[in-house]
């Protein structure tokens, strides 16, 4: 199968096969109603006129032809074309149509006059791929192998514009319905909007470009929040996938992001020495925060979300009043870089961490130090509070874990074993137990009992430097993965590694040491949430299967796919629930409309209607041209 497009009322739906045939179906009962036989090759297109009562067929033997639906016969056979068709489409008011082949040609017939004559010929677009009518019907737009986007005078042929801005041949082309703006579609992974009075254009941002260096996960709005090396925000919808928005401001990388207790702010920090402050529903940046003078490692909101602490390269602490925007504190003592600050769970103390080795512990009202925590012989990499605040645990490049109490600064544990730096930790949810992680050695994950001290178990297998650990919100599991996108499931009780997922091919070369960052969503479901160093983020749902686990890809953000922003499928017929799916998480707009069958209010699925037709084994997935009713997704 090539091509399968509804009917404009939905009545009909007409399938194209590589074998040359058109097998048109009656939606009512799914009865096969014509075989349009005549191309001598498979058929790369199809069209309905608008009305719905012919349909227009584009073939690989280098011919047009015009059916009539209700009768299947044949009215038109056009040829002329020196290469195979690639494209073709009805005008709004289905007078006119257009079709292209792969050599460039385009070629506008007049059906009115009843013979189909050729009113334009010969236009030359390299290697065009789609057109489209405007909906006035006097434009037409083509995409093609040479980047362009060109604009087309119906009736004089001539081209009025040339639009250049992506970077690889243009795939899907598409009016927006007032004419004013087209959608452009391209191998370069990115969509445009185009300006169809001055000919520019914005391109869409959908996916990070680049790795992806934080994840945060919010609750309440079911929303994922990441952040990368291409200086970009991205927002997703936890449950599909789908992207909500981009948020762009930073000039830089972007380190960090974390959302307000109230998850309906955001405050990210990076590269360009720059704290902002998001809304979310809006993607609005409301403030930028100035002040550090050179790169923004760390950003945390307060407990209760009116203020912001910010760790930087320049060596200081600065705590910010959200409403404001005013730099509250400066907190100064390290020197060298702080890379981690934190608030208590009570909210009324700060903890930084620095490279020179040390944990300070800072009054969250007046900025006074309230104890320095002198122990580490190198850099501290991460430090974090138990539950109840009595507690901080840090890691260094010395290769130990150390316990803190909070309350008189005194080093109460030290945890050692690892053989080369520490890189990670955290408390499980339970707060009895403690796992940490590292680069270099053995690559194990270490399980210490807080009372003991003791390694209750050492969890063996990556190959490469560990860069991200995490329980599941319930404790019974542990998640753990390394730089090279190598993923493993573990049971905290015994120890026993109940999942692995090799090598993913997901860091590219250059981007070795590329933390992936790692989230758990929320108690009620075991799914977690990774980001990886090609820029995609993915969401994974863990199984159990009688004693078994088992770890399945829920989605991903993968940049290999064209993303759809501001498309609308308000209304739409005929799209199976998978295709919905599809079309949601790839950031399609509106509710498609449910077609009942018989009182069971059964749904006739795309899969069905497949499963009935007689198409070889190598069938490609339903192209649908955007003469259709549909949105066509092309890979």
């Amino acid at each position: 199968m090539k091509v399968c497009i509804y009917s404009p009322d939905g009545s009909s739906f007409a399938v194209a096969l590589s074998d040359g045939n058109i097998t048109v179906y009656s939606t009512s009962n799914w009865e096969r109603t014509w075989i349009l036989s005549g191309h001598s090759k498979g058929i790369n297109s199809i069209a309905y006129s608008p009305n719905g009562d012919r349909i227009m067929s584009g073939s690989m033997d280098s011919s047009v032809r015009v059916w009539e639906v209700a009768t299947g016969d044949c009215l038109y056979i056009f040829i002329g074309h020196p290469s195979e068709i690639c494209s073709v489409a009805y005008s709004p008011q289905g007078n006119v149509v257009a079709s292209m082949s792969d050599g460039g040609t385009i070629q506008l017939r007049e059906l009115e006059s009843g013979d189909g004559r050729s009113i334009i010929s010969g236009l030359d677009h390299k290697g065009i791929y789609r057109v489209a009518f405007s909906p006035q019907g006097d434009q037409i737009v083509t995409g093609g192998g040479d980047k362009d986007v060109r604009v087309w005078d119906v009736e004089t042929g001539e081209c009025r514009q040339s639009m250049t801005g992506h970077t690889s041949a243009v795939k899907m082309v598409l009016y927006f319905p007032k004419g004013d703006y087209i959608a452009t579609a391209s191998d370069d992974k990115t969509v445009r909007l185009w300006n169809v009075g001055s000919g520019s254009s914005r391109k869409m941002p959908n996916h990070h470009s680049g790795p992806v260096m934080n994840l945060k996960y919010s609750p309440k709005r079911n929303q994922v929040a990441s952040c990368g090396k291409d200086s970009t925000i991205q927002l997703w919808d936890a449950l599909t996938g789908g992207h909500k928005r981009a948020l762009t401001g930073h000039s830089e990388h972007v380190y960090q992001i974390s959302y307000s207790p109230q998850e309906d702010r955001l405050v990210s920090g990076g590269d360009d020495s720059t704290v902002r402050l998001w809304d979310v529903e809006s993607g609005t940046c409301l403030r930028i925060l100035t002040g550090h003078t050179s790169c923004v490692n760390d950003v945390e909101f307060s407990t209760q979300g009116d203020q912001i602490a910010s760790s930087s390269d320049d060596h200081t602490v600065r705590l910010w009043n959200v409403n404001t925007g005013i730099c509250q504190h400066v907190l100064t003592g390290h020197t060298a870089s702080v890379w981690i600050v934190i608030y208590s769970p009570q909210g009324n103390q700060v903890a930084s961490a620095s490279k020179d080795g040390t944990v300070m512990l800072w009054d969250e009202k007046t900025g006074d130090c309230q104890h320095s925590l002198i122990g580490h012989s190198s850099g501290i990499y991460r430090i974090v509070y138990s539950s109840n605040g009595n507690q901080i645990a840090s890691t260094s490049d010395d290769m130990t874990v150390r316990l803190w109490d909070v309350k008189t600064g005194v080093c109460t544990h030290i945890f050692i074993g690892h053989q080369r730096e520490v890189t990670r930790v955290v408390y499980s949810p339970q707060g009895d137990q403690l796992a940490s992680a590292g680069y270099g050695g053995n690559n194990t994950v270490r399980l210490w009992d807080l009372e003991s001290g003791e390694c209750h178990h050492t969890l063996i297998g990556h190959e490469k430097d560990i860069t991200t650990i995490a329980y599941s919100p319930r404790g019974n599991l542990i998640a753990s993965w390394s730089d090279a996108g190598e993923g493993r499931l573990w049971d905290v009780a015994t120890g026993e590694c109940l999942w692995n997922l090799k090598h993913d091919g997901s860091t590219p070369p250059g981007y070795d040491y590329i933390a992936h960052p790692f989230v758990w969503m929320s108690p009620d479901v075991d799914s977690f949430l990774t980001g990886d160093g090609g820029g995609s983020v993915k969401r994974w749902d863990v199984i159990k299967e009688g004693n078994q686990y088992c770890v399945r890809m829920r989605w991903s953000s993968t940049n290999g796919q064209l993303t759809l922003e501001d498309a609308c499928v308000q209304d739409v017929q005929g799209l199976s629930d998978l295709n919905k799916r599809l079309l949601k998480q790839r950031g399609a707009k509106g509710e498609p409309r449910v077609r009942l069958r018989e009182a069971s209010t059964k749904v006739m699925t795309m899969a069905s209607v497949v499963s009935k037709l007689k198409s070889s084994s190598n069938t490609e997935a339903p192209n649908l041209p955007s003469t259709t009713r549909a949105i066509s997704l092309d890979e």
